[in-house]
C-alpha cells in the first residue's frame, strides 16, 4: 500500500511538473512560476530535474544564493578537483553567481575555495597540466582582491572577507624571504593602509613584525589618522545598522537608510554603493518567496543605484554593468529600460548607441508581462522614441528617421491599447505623437487624425476629448469642434464638467450669441441628467455599505448578541471608513512651554488645562470643503446642515469668480467623517460636494526661485478651479521654497498630479504631492530651527569652508550660511543647519572655540526667540533700513506681501500684525528703502493701495508697531513688559517667550483674501478675476 501511495505522489509531482514547465515556456518571464517550479521539482526527490529546475531561474532572471549555492554545492561534490577542466567550471559558476546579488555566503565560500585549492596544489612540485597561471601567488592575490572588493563595503561583514585574504597574504609574507619579502611588504602595507580608512583593521602588529623600528612612530601616527577617520565613519552608521537589525533587515529600513546616505552633502560611495547592493540582495530574496511589495522595492533601489552612480560621475563601465545585472533583476522595469536607454545614447557614439538601443528595445518587446503593463510601457516607448526624436532633430537619423520615430509612437500606443482595457489615462504618447505633429513637421491633419481617433477610442475620457477639440480649434476648424461638443454634452465622461466649461469658453471666443445660448441649455440639460444619475449610483453604493457592514456585525458578533444598525450608523459608516483612523494621539500629561506660566491654584485647573490641551485647533483634520453651493446661501444654512455632525468651530463661505464655495471647520476631527455623508446632498435643491479639504490641497515645491503667485496659478489653473494658493512665511527662514495650491475639487488636484517630476528651469525637478497632513513632517521644514546653529563673532577673514570642516565634526552639516556685506566678506555671523536636532544640539559645545583668533558663540538659532543683546547700534541701523506698510487687505499672506514688495526693493523680512493691518518690512539697506518710500506711483495689493511710512527711529525696541498713545496719558507701554510673566511662588521665568505671542498668520493655514469695497470695476478687478479673484 505504501509503495502504491509512493507512486501516486511521484505521478502526481511529475504531472504538476509538466505542467509548470508548460506555462514557463509561454511565460518565462514570470518568476513566480520558476519559485513554483523548484518547488515541485524537489518534491519529485530527483537530483536532475533541480538541476535543471535551478539552470533555468539563472537563464532568464538573476538569482540568489538560495538558487545559486545549491548548484555550487553539487557542482563541487560531482567534480573532480583535480582535473583543471572541472576547476574552470567551478570558477565560472562563482563568478555567475557574484555577477547577480551581493551574497555574503557566496563570496565567503568562494574565498574558502581558493585558498583550499592553493593549499592542496603548492603540495605538489608541479602543477598539473593545463592550469596555466590559475593558483599562482599572483593570480591568487589578484582574484582575491577582485571577489573581496565585491563585499567590502558591507559596513558589519565586510571584515569576515577581508580576514580571509588578510590571513592568506601575512602567511605568505612569513614565508617569503630576500626581494620577494621586500616586495610583499609593500604590497602587505598598501592593502593594510587602504583598509584603514574604514574599521576593523590590524595596521599595529605589522609594523613591529615588518617595518624598521625608526619608522614606527611616524607610521603608526599616520595610521591613526586614516583610522580615525573610518571608525568616525562607522560610529556615524553605527545606529543606522542597528536599527536595521532589530527591524529584520526590512525593505522599508534599507529605503530608510539609502535616504539618509542620499541625502548627505558628500555621499560616501564606498558605503552607498554596498548598502544598495544589500538592499537589493534582500529584495530579491523577498520577491522569490513571494512577498507581495518586494518587486516594487527592488525596481525602486535598482533605479535609485543607477541614478546615484549617474550623479556621481561614476565610470562608463561601472555603470554599465550595474545596468546589465539590474536588466537580469527586472527585467519587466520599463523605467529601468528607459534609463538603460538614455546612458546608451549618453556613453556611446550615436552609430553604435542606436545599434544597441534597437536591440535593447526589441529585447524588451519580447517580455510579455513588460508589455501588459501600462506605466511601463510608457516608460519604455518615451525613452526610445525620446532618442529617435532627438536624431531627427541633429539632422543624425537619414531620410527615414521621421519615419521611423512616427512608426515607433503609433505602435507603442497600440500596444498600450492591447495592454489594458483602459489604455493610459494620462494619454501621454498621444501627447508626444501631436506635440511633433504640431511641432516639428507641421502636420496639423495628421494631429487632427491623431485625436479623432484617440476620442473614439477613449469614450469616456473628458482628457481625449478636450485634446480633440482644442486641436480643432487651432486649426480653425470650429464647425467641427462644435459638433463634436454637441455629441459629447449628454454623454458620461469620467469629468464632463471640464468638456462644459471647454465648450463655453469655445462658443465665447468663436461662437455667435444664438450658438452661445444654445451650448448654455445643452449644458444644462446635462447637468440635470449628471446630477440624477450621480444620485441614483451614490444611493445604490450606500445601500450597498450598508448591507456589507450589516453582513460584517453578522459574522463577528454572535446571533443572540448582535446589534441592529440605526439608519444614522448605516449613514456614516460606509464614509467613515474612507477616512484615515490613524489619529496621532494628543493626551500628553506634559506641560508644554507655553504653559509654565499659567496660575495652577487648584487640581481643578489642572484638569481644565488638560481639557483644553486636547481641544487644541487641528484644521487639516477637522475641515471639509463645500462646493458646487447654490448662489445667495448664508452661513446659517450651512451651519444648520451640518449641525448633527458635531459641534462647528467656524463656517466661510467664499464667492470665486465661476463658483460659490465654503469651508466647515469643526471642533473634533471625529465629525469629519458624519460630515463626508453630506455630499451630494441638495440644498435649495442643486446638488453640493463635500471632500476633506486636504484632499484637494497640493504641497507644490522645488519651484524656481523666481516664481511667484501669478507663475504657479498659471502653471496650476488649467487642471481646474483654483480657490487658494498659500505661501509660507519667510520671516524665519528666508530659503523656503514652498507652496500650497487648493482646488475646489479632489478630482483637479489628482490631474494636476502629472505636473510631479516636470523639469523646470535651473535643472529643477517640480515636486507636487497631496497635501496628506499626516505626512507634513516628511515635507516641511518645520524642525528647521531646532536643526541650526546661530554663529556670532567670527572673525572676517573665516570662510564658508572653515565653518564646514569645524562643525562636520559633530555631524553631518546639510548648509553653511554666510551672512555677508557687500563686499561679499562676513559680517562676524552665520548659521550652520545639522542634518538632525541631536547634531546640532553636540555643535553647541564649540561655544567659545577659537577660530583664527577670534571666539565665537554658537547658539541654537531659534530665530522666532530673539537675543536680547545686540551689537552697538543694531537696532538703529535695523529701523533706518525698515518701513511700515499700512492698510492690509484682510488675512493677507507675509509670503504673497513679500513677493508684492520684492518687484520694487529687495526684501529681507515681512512681519505682518493683522490685528493692526500692518506689516513690518526689514530692507536689504537702508537705499532699497528709500526706493519705497520715494517711489512715485502707489503699490496696489489685493485691490488696496498700500500707504509705505518711515518706521518710527523712537521709542523702545520692539518687533510691533508702537500703539498710539490713549486718550489719559501721553505714554505706552512696550509689549516685552506687558507680556512678561509675573515672578513669584507657583510661577516660573519665561526667557524670551515673548515671541510666541504674535498674531501673524501660521504659513500653512488657510489664508482667504478679503475684497475691498466701494468704487467702480476697474484694471485691477480685472486682474483679480484672472488670478481667481484673490
Amino acid at each position: 500500500m505504501e509503495s502504491e501511495d509512493v507512486a501516486m505522489n511521484e505521478a502526481d509531482s511529475l504531472e504538476a511538473l509538466s505542467g509548470v514547465l508548460e506555462r514557463l515556456t509561454e511565460n518565462p518571464y514570470d518568476i513566480s512560476l520558476h519559485a513554483e517550479h523548484i518547488r515541485i521539482a524537489r518534491s519529485t526527490g530527483m537530483d536532475d530535474q533541480v538541476d535543471s529546475a535551478l539552470e533555468m531561474m539563472t537563464a532568464f532572471w538573476a538569482a540568489g544564493d538560495e538558487v545559486w549555492l545549491p548548484l555550487i554545492e553539487r557542482k563541487l561534490h560531482t567534480s573532480s578537483l583535480d582535473v583543471p577542466e572541472d576547476l574552470r567550471a567551478i570558477l565560472d559558476l562563482f563568478t555567475r553567481a557574484e555577477q547577480d546579488y551581493l551574497s555574503m555566503p557566496i563570496l565567503q565560500k568562494h574565498l574558502e575555495f581558493l585558498v583550499d585549492r592553493f593549499e592542496h596544489l603548492a603540495q605538489f612540485e608541479s602543477k598539473p597540466d593545463g592550469l596555466e597561471e590559475l593558483f599562482s601567488p599572483e593570480w591568487m592575490h589578484e582574484t582575491l582582491t577582485k571577489v573581496v572588493s565585491l563585499g567590502i563595503g558591507h559596513i558589519t561583514k565586510g571584515h569576515l572577507l577581508w580576514d580571509i585574504q588578510r590571513d592568506w597574504e601575512l602567511e605568505r609574507l612569513q614565508n617569503a624571504s630576500g626581494e620577494e619579502r621586500e616586495q610583499l611588504v609593500g604590497l602587505v602595507e598598501a592593502m593594510l593602509l587602504e583598509r584603514l580608512q574604514q574599521p576593523h583593521s590590524t595596521y599595529s602588529s605589522f609594523t613591529t613584525n615588518y617595518k624598521p623600528p625608526d619608522e614606527y612612530e611616524s607610521l603608526l601616527v599616520k595610521a591613526s589618522k586614516m583610522r580615525s577617520r573610518a571608525v568616525k565613519g562607522f560610529q556615524m552608521r553605527e545606529d543606522l545598522e542597528n536599527s536595521l537589525a532589530r527591524a529584520n533587515f526590512s525593505l522599508e529600513g534599507y529605503a530608510y537608510y539609502l535616504g539618509v546616505e542620499r541625502r548627505r552633502k558628500n555621499p560616501d560611495m564606498f558605503v552607498l554603493k554596498a548598502l544598495y547592493e544589500r538592499a537589493i540582495a534582500e529584495a530579491a530574496k523577498r520577491r522569490f518567496v513571494g512577498e507581495p511589495t518586494a518587486e516594487e522595492a527592488l525596481r525602486s533601489f535598482w533605479i535609485g543605484y543607477v541614478d546615484v552612480l549617474r550623479q556621481q560621475d561614476a565610470e562608463d563601465e561601472e555603470q554599465l554593468l550595474v545596468f546589465r545585472r539590474g536588466m537580469r533583476s527586472i527585467p519587466v522595469s520599463g523605467d529601468f529600460y528607459a534609463r538603460y536607454m538614455r546612458f546608451l545614447e549618453r556613453a556611446l557614439e550615436s552609430e553604435e548607441a542606436a545599434s544597441e538601443i534597437h536591440s535593447t528595445y526589441e529585447k524588451a518587446q519580447s517580455i510579455a508581462p513588460l508589455q501588459t503593463d501600462v506605466e511601463q510601457l510608457v516608460a519604455l516607448v518615451l525613452a526610445r522614441a525620446g532618442f529617435e526624436k532627438r536624431l531627427v532633430e541633429a539632422g543624425k537619423a537619414g531620410e527615414q528617421g521621421f519615419d521611423a520615430l512616427m512608426q515607433i509612437i503609433m505602435d507603442g500606443i497600440n500596444r498600450v491599447r492591447k495592454a489594458s482595457s483602459s489604455g493610459d489615462p494620462r494619454l501621454r504618447l498621444e501627447k508626444y505623437l501631436s506635440a511633433i505633429c504640431l511641432d516639428l513637421a507641421d502636420l496639423q491633419a495628421n494631429a487632427v487624425i491623431l485625436w479623432e481617433d484617440t476620442a473614439k477610442h477613449y469614450k469616456t475620457s473628458y482628457l481625449a476629448w478636450t485634446s480633440y477639440t482644442e486641436v480643432l480649434t487651432k486649426q480653425h476648424m470650429y464647425d467641427d469642434a462644435r459638433k463634436a461638443f454637441r455629441d459629447i454634452a449628454m454623454k458620461n465622461l469620467d469629468w464632463p464638467e471640464a468638456i462644459w466649461e471647454a465648450w463655453i469658453s469655445f462658443e465665447q471666443l468663436h461662437g455667435t450669441v444664438e450658438e452661445l445660448e444654445d451650448a448654455l441649455d445643452r449644458i444644462e440639460r446635462a447637468q440635470t441628467q449628471v446630477n440624477n444619475r450621480r444620485a441614483k449610483e451614490a444611493e445604490k453604493a450606500q445601500l450597498a455599505a450598508a448591507q456589507l457592514i450589516a453582513e460584517t456585525q453578522a459574522t463577528s458578533v454572535p446571533v443572540a448578541e448582535a446589534p441592529v444598525p440605526t439608519q444614522t450608523e448605516l449613514m456614516l459608516e460606509p464614509t467613515s471608513m474612507q477616512v484615515d483612523s490613524a489619529f496621532a494621539s494628543e493626551t500628553s500629561t506634559k506641560r508644554k512651554a507655553e504653559d509654565e506660566g499659567t496660575p495652577e491654584s487648584s487640581k481643578k485647573a489642572r484638569v481644565e488645562e488638560q481639557t483644553v490641551a486636547k481641544l487644541k485647533r487641528d484644521r487639516e483634520n477637522c475641515t471639509v470643503f463645500v462646493a458646487e453651493l447654490p448662489a445667495g446661501i448664508q452661513e446659517d444654512e450651512l451651519t444648520a446642515l451640518f449641525k448633527d455632525c458635531g459641534s462647528i468651530r467656524e463656517v466661510k463661505i467664499t464667492q470665486l469668480p465661476n463658483s460659490l464655495v465654503a469651508t466647515v471647520e469643526f471642533m473634533e476631527r471625529d465629525s469629519v467623517p458624519a460630515a463626508l455623508t453630506k455630499d451630494k446632498k441638495r440644498v435649495r435643491g442643486q446638488e453640493i460636494a463635500v471632500h476633506l479639504a486636504w484632499r484637494s490641497t497640493l504641497y507644490v515645491t522645488n519651484f524656481p526661485e523666481d516664481a511667484d503667485d501669478t507663475f504657479i496659478r498659471t502653471l496650476f489653473g488649467k487642471y481646474g478651479e483654483i480657490f487658494d494658493v498659500r505661501w509660507p512665511s519667510k520671516k524665519f527662514k528666508s530659503t523656503r521654497r514652498f507652496c500650497y495650491v487648493q482646488y475646489t475639487s479632489p478630482a483637479s488636484a489628482e490631474s494636476a498630479l502629472e505636473l510631479n517630476g516636470t523639469n523646470m528651469q535651473e535643472g529643477r525637478t517640480l515636486a507636487v504631492y497631496i497635501s496628506n497632513p499626516e505626512r507634513r513632517k516628511e515635507r516641511t521644514d518645520s524642525d528647521a530651527n531646532e536643526r541650526e546653529v546661530y554663529v556670532a563673532g567670527l572673525s572676517k577673514l573665516v570662510t564658508k569652508e572653515d565653518l564646514e570642516t569645524l562643525f562636520k565634526t559633530y555631524g553631518t552639516v546639510k548648509d553653511v550660511r554666510m551672512i555677508l556685506d557687500d563686499k561679499g566678506r562676513s559680517k562676524g555671523f552665520a548659521f550652520v543647519e545639522f542634518e538632525n536636532e541631536q547634531d546640532a544640539r553636540a555643535a553647541l559645545a564649540a561655544n567659545n572655540h577659537e577660530l583664527k583668533k577670534r571666539r565665537m558663540a554658537v547658539t541654537l538659532a531659534d530665530s522666532r526667540v530673539r537675543p536680547k543683546n545686540k551689537a552697538p547700534g543694531y537696532r538703529e541701523e535695523v529701523r533706518n533700513r525698515s518701513v511700515r506698510v499700512r492698510n492690509l487687505p484682510s488675512g493677507t499672506q507675509e509670503g504673497l506681501l513679500q513677493q508684492a514688495l520684492e518687484k520694487h526693493a529687495k526684501v529681507k523680512r515681512v512681519e505682518v500684525f493683522a490685528d493692526l493691518a500692518e506689516a513690518e518690512v526689514e530692507l536689504e539697506n537702508a537705499a532699497e528703502a528709500g526706493k519705497l518710500l520715494l517711489k512715485p506711483d502707489s503699490i496696489v495689493f489685493n485691490g488696496n493701495t498700500l500707504q509705505i511710512v518711515a518706521e518710527n527711529s523712537s521709542g523702545p525696541p520692539t518687533s510691533r508697531p508702537i500703539a498710539p498713545p490713549s486718550a489719559t496719558s501721553g505714554f505706552f507701554v512696550p509689549r516685552n513688559a506687558v507680556s512678561r510673566p509675573r515672578a513669584g511662588l507657583g510661577s516660573k521665568q519665561r526667557g524670551l517667550g515673548t515671541a510666541q505671542g504674535s498674531t501673524a498668520p501660521a504659513a500653512g493655514g488657510s489664508a482667504t483674501s478679503g475684497s475691498n469695497g466701494g468704487g467702480g470695476k476697474g484694471q485691477d478687478d480685472f486682474r483679480k478675476m484672472l488670478l481667481g479673484g484673490k
